[in-house]
């Protein structure tokens, strides 16, 4: 699991008598969450993902010829991902570079799930470029960084064994919370990342930041792994938009 230090503050109260977060959501309520694809016309396939004010921006390229013939697999199509954090991204004055140690595991832990989801047996000896830039961080960004990968891919019109869906979940003041942003992140609770391929309902990553009992973490993750149908809904309206545009725009082309 990935591990950071954080920022407790104890004498904050995250969820009050009334049942309300900070930000005056109920505990089991997401944030406006909301994308877009096609948002960079020079890569194969892109998209934008945001949940609050978290907002993450893919580009996938490919599938295409392994540049480097000792990295290609005879059997399967190797995916790549670069993950990196601009520098104003949020008002923390630390700039995370695509080469940083965390942004290095946050990209490892992507493409692990990503190439669950591509059917890379279909493209041997071929390579998936995935860059994911994080352009506003309050919370949630590693949830937001895979659902915009999968739209990106989806976009580049790779093929997928299903949507999959990314959230996460916190526990705070006895409470599990869905859709945790950056302050419920410093509260010091427990988190709990969940990654689902939704159609099948099978679960491709399940990750926890800190430890935890069994009574605390099997509440957050259900919370988390509920919240995934959420995400998945705002996606599929998002490729159905994007599948609608793509015909209207070929049925004109052949007026």
């Amino acid at each position: 699991a990935l591990r950071r230090s954080r920022r407790v503050t104890p004498t904050m109260e995250f969820v009050n008598l009334e049942g309300l977060r900070l930000d005056g959501r109920r505990p089991k309520e997401t944030r406006r969450m909301r994308c877009a694809m096609t948002v960079l016309p020079a890569a194969d396939g892109s998209a934008t993902f945001e949940a609050g004010n978290t907002k993450v921006l893919a580009a996938a390229y490919g599938p295409r010829e392994a540049p480097l013939r000792s990295e290609a697999m005879h059997d399967r199509c190797v995916v790549k991902v670069e993950f990196s954090q601009a520098a104003f991204s949020s008002d923390v004055r630390r700039r995370r570079t695509k080469g940083d140690r965390r942004s290095l595991e946050l990209g490892r832990v992507i493409t692990r799930a990503l190439e669950t989801v591509v059917m890379t047996e279909l493209m041997p000896r071929s390579q998936i470029d995935v860059n994911l830039v994080v352009l506003q961080s309050d919370g949630g960004v590693r949830a937001a960084a895979m659902n915009a990968a999968v739209l990106a891919l989806a976009d580049a019109g790779v093929p997928l064994r299903d949507t999959m869906a990314a959230c996460s979940a916190g526990y705070l003041d006895g409470t599990p919370v869905l859709d945790i942003n950056h302050l419920e992140e410093s509260g010091g609770g427990p988190e709990v990342h969940v990654a689902k391929l939704v159609n099948v309902d099978r679960v491709v990553l399940t990750q926890s930041d800190n430890k935890c009992s069994v009574d605390v973490f099997e509440p957050t993750h259900a919370l988390a792994m509920e919240g995934c149908k959420v995400v998945a809904k705002v996606m599929r309206e998002a490729m159905l938009r994007r599948t609608r545009d793509l015909a209207a725009t070929r049925a004109a082309e052949r007026l």
